[in-house]
């Protein structure tokens, strides 16, 4: 989320732009999810924009939103750090992966059989849709997006998870103030962060593990 629709669409086509730099760098085929993660972001953001010009409400660009935010994400971001792990900690991934798998279906089955509404309050957009056991998914989304970060086995995408462990917390904290949205910093930060690993992957080889 973004404070604007104005925000958000720069947001998007800058974002989108480090998207395309980090595909176009990309050596290893196995690295290709992760590093198109800023084109989904950028695109999240652009379709946000959309929804401040429409005023929130229910509209295609709401229900798009919620889709890439929440089902997409859960199992996009585990699978891509799967895929470009160190053999060594893709067993253990497994784990993250099982869980956003389980997350999505709960998030995608919540959107299909539930209206999703989006308000405008001042600098901010609330979404709303009924989640049963939201606690449970919030904790699932995280431990399938951030844990698998954490859990890669790889220094660069560890400090990424790290970073938007963080930025998160932050996010969170100032979107329940309705103070100002940042998600849309939030997620240029980390697809800064995540061009600078594209560009240090090596060709060929292991990456430096941590453990």
């Amino acid at each position: 989320m973004c404070w604007s629709a104005t925000a958000d669409l720069a947001a998007g086509v800058g974002i989108g732009a480090v998207g395309v730099a980090c595909v176009a760098r990309v050596r290893r085929v196995r690295d290709l999810p992760l590093a198109a993660l800023p084109l989904i972001l950028g695109a999240h953001q652009i379709v946000e924009s959309v929804v401040w010009d429409s005023g929130g409400g229910t509209g295609p660009a709401t229900v798009a939103w919620a889709v890439i935010a929440l089902p997409l994400l859960a199992v996009w971001v585990p699978a891509g750090v799967m895929c470009a792990a160190p053999p060594h900690a893709r067993r253990r991934l497994t784990v993250p992966l099982a869980i956003g798998l389980a997350t999505a279906a709960a998030l995608a089955y919540a959107l299909v059989t539930r209206p999703v509404r989006a308000e405008v309050r001042g600098h901010t957009l609330g979404y709303f849709v009924h989640l049963n056991h939201p606690e449970l998914l919030v904790a699932g989304y995280l431990l399938a997006t951030v844990g698998s970060l954490l859990l890669s086995g790889d220094r660069g995408l560890l400090l990424l998870g790290v970073l938007m462990g963080v930025g998160a917390l932050i996010c969170w904290v100032l979107w329940e103030l309705e103070f100002v949205s940042t998600w849309c910093a939030f997620a240029a930060v980390g697809s800064v962060a995540l061009f600078g690993w594209v560009r240090r992957r090596p060709a060929v080889g292991v990456v430096q593990p941590i453990g």
